[in-house]
Parts: structure tokens; sequence; C-alpha cells
């Protein structure tokens, strides 16, 4: 970790499917996914298992907090050490951690205090994480390969959902949580040689500044950008408008329409196939013409469909949409991270993303309490349809802002 490979400046034009260098990240990443998967699965059961309904809440609500007040510092962090640094240290950290709760909890057994702590570090963790990870292909290839690696990183983020599920499920049934544990830290230390491995496009070091004066510039330099300003804001209204129907308001709707937990497992197959086909698209072609464009539209024509969803009475008409709301959302997300990759400058690009991730994964979860009871007071329709609107404003922004508008990738 002290010596990093460094790969030689100037594009590098190599598709990124036979590049080595990408290769080897994306495998880390798929790795560390899936450790994740698993985490999550052995972390709801076992806190299930320890506690009240409510505590159980609490447990696997206790990392968001962190997450969402440490983001920004995190970029800050991302762009003074470098993200590959970063991004092996959170995985050491969080592989350390779950396999040091995996013995206690084999030794001791179940209780609260170690699951909510662990759920703290990782939350304290991903706030570092999710910036680094964010920055990272910058610096493993040229901008030309950006949306296909955008592409390759959905597939493989799909992988690993299909992956670390079932073997956390796997664990709790035939070994307890402790096991469970055990496959999440595995799978994520298995990330950490391959990250060690990636040549990264290095920069030069600052640290004339402050942490805090490097958050400052970090947040005027997206302010004065004309593409990443109105950028930023799309995706936050996208993500708003995005988690809370597509969370809690679809386990609602499957028990109002009386789909049941199967009706409501297909809906989600419908929009993670619809997803997985949007990634596909990208890493096949590489490159999508016009953009901005695209990435409005797609988000204008998803926020219709997440209207929609809340209308259809049969489970196969959901389906349906979900797949339509999945390739559009998917489409309409990978572009929007391919032009913030592209515009950004890589120096900052750790700052722009932990921006950019801050309404996804710090804001939008608060919204999903928000969305059940609204829907408890007014019904699934209303707030499908309110979520709809907050959704499709960012694709009004996209279109509406002729610089990001007419924002284009490299060819």
């Amino acid at each position: 970790m002290t010596t990093t490979p460094v790969l030689q400046a100037g594009p590098d034009d190599r598709p990124a499917h036979r590049d080595p260098n990408v290769l080897r990240w994306l495998g880390a990443y798929a790795a560390s996914m899936a450790g994740d998967g698993v985490y999550y699965i052995a972390l709801s059961w076992a806190a299930v298992q320890a506690g009240s309904p409510a505590q159980a809440g609490l447990v696997m609500s206790v990392g968001a907090l962190p997450r969402a007040v440490l983001m920004l510092g995190g970029g800050v962090i991302a762009d003074r050490f470098g993200p590959r640094r970063v991004v092996i240290g959170s995985d050491a950290v969080r592989c350390a951690a779950v396999l040091a709760v995996a013995a206690l909890l084999f030794l001791t057994g179940l209780g609260l205090w170690p699951l909510a702590a662990l759920a703290l570090v990782f939350g304290t963790v991903d706030a570092v994480f999710v910036p680094a990870v964010g920055a990272l292909p910058a610096r493993i290839t040229g901008k030309a390969q950006l949306a296909r690696v955008q592409g390759m990183r959905g597939l493989a983020y799909r992988f690993a959902v299909i992956v670390g599920a079932p073997l956390g499920g796997l664990g709790v049934a035939f070994g307890g949580v402790a096991v469970a544990f055990a496959f999440s830290g595995l799978l994520i230390a298995v990330s950490v040689p391959l990250l060690i491995s990636v040549r990264v496009r290095e920069l030069p070091p600052d640290s004339t500044t402050t942490a805090w004066r490097d958050l400052v510039v970090g947040l005027r330099y997206i302010r004065r950008h004309p593409v990443l300003a109105p950028l930023v804001l799309a995706i936050a209204l996208g993500d708003l408008g995005f988690v809370g129907p597509l969370n809690v308001g679809l386990t609602l709707l499957a028990h109002e329409r009386g789909w049941g937990a199967s009706g409501m497992g297909w809906v989600l197959s419908g929009f993670g196939t619809g997803a997985g086909a949007a990634a596909l698209l990208l890493a096949v072609r590489g490159r999508l013409p016009h953009a901005g464009r695209v990435a409005g539209w797609a988000c204008l024509a998803g926020s219709v469909a997440i209207g929609a969803l809340a209308l259809v009475p049969s489970v196969l008409a959901a389906v349906g949409i979900a797949l339509l709301i999945g390739l559009l959302a998917g489409l309409s997300g990978a572009m929007c991270i391919a032009l913030l990759q592209t515009h950004s400058d890589p120096a900052c690009l750790g700052r722009v993303t932990a921006v950019s991730s801050l309404a996804s994964l710090g804001l939008a979860p608060l919204t999903m309490p928000l969305s059940a009871a609204a829907i408890g007071a007014w019904g699934t329709g209303p707030v499908f349809v309110v979520s709809a609107v907050v959704c499709g404003l960012g694709g009004v922004i996209a279109l509406g802002v002729r610089d990001l508008r007419r924002a284009e990738l490299p060819g």
C-alpha cells in the first residue's frame, strides 16, 4: 500500500473490457460488493433474532447517520490521499471488522451491541469508500472508456447481488450468522490483493491547504461548473424521487394489491433485469451519442413509469413496468455518472462524487419513512405520482440547462 503502481500518463485507447488493469479493479469491486450483500443479509437476520423489530430496525439504520454526516469529508480524503489507497484501506477495515464480529458471535452468541458497532463501522467507512470508488475509474483508464466502465461496473454489481444474497442465506441456514459474517469477510478480503495490483494514474500531491479548504474549493468548483452544477442537482432529484417508491413503497404496494412476497420479488427481478440490460448496453457500445439528452429523456420517461407503477392491478403488468423503470433509470444513472467523471477534474473527483452520492446514500434513504407515512395517509397512487414528479424534475433540469443538454462523452 505504500508503493502505488503507476499508470503511464496520457490517454489509454485500449477497450476497457480488454484491459487487465480495469478487469482487476472490476474483480475487486465485484468481490467487495458480494461481501456487502452477504453482510446485509447476515446483519438483518442477526438483528431480528437478537432483538425486537424496533431494535432490529435501529441496528439496520445505525450506519446511515455517519455515512450522511461524513460523506463530504470522505470526498476530501479520497482526493487528498488517492482513491486507490482509500479503497484498499476501507476494504481492509471492513474485512477486519466483520471477521472480528464473526469470531465474537461464534464465541459468545448473538447480541445487539456487536451488531450495532459493526453497522456503525460500516457506515463510517462507507463515507470514504463511496467517493473513492467513484473517483477510481478515471485514474485507471482513459476518458473515452468511462461510459463502458460504468456499464461493466453495473454488470459486476448485478452479479454481486445475485451471488451475495444466496451466499448470505446459505451461510445463515447451514452455519449460523457467524458463518455468514465470515463469508462476507472472506469475500471482501479477496478485493484487497486485486486492488493492490491495480495501476493508477497518480496526480501531484497538494498538502498546502487544510482539509476544510479542500472541501470549500471542491464545493465552489461544482457550483461554478456549467455542467457539473446542474448535473449534481439532476442526480439528487432523480434519487430523491426514486428511492422511496422503489423500496418501502413497493412493499406497501404489493401488500395493498395482494401480490404477496413472491409478487414483490417478481417486480424486483423485473427492475433488476432492466437495470442489467442498460448496463450491458453501455458495456457493449462503450459510448452513446447525445449523452446529456439521453440522460434527461430517460429520466423523464422513467418518472412517468414510476407513476404508472402504482396504477396497474396485476403482477404481470407491474413486472413489465418495473423492467422499463430499471432500463430507463439504469441508462440515465450510468450516463449521468459517466458525464460526472468525464467532465470533472480528476483532482476533485472524490469531492464531486461525495456531493452527488450524498443525495442518494445520505438524504434519499430518509425519504423512506416519509413515503411510508404518506402512503398510510393518502394511499400509494398519490405518493408515487408525487415521487414521479420529483424524479422528473431531474430530467427537466438535464434538458433545460443548455450546457448539460449538449454535454457529450468522449469518443
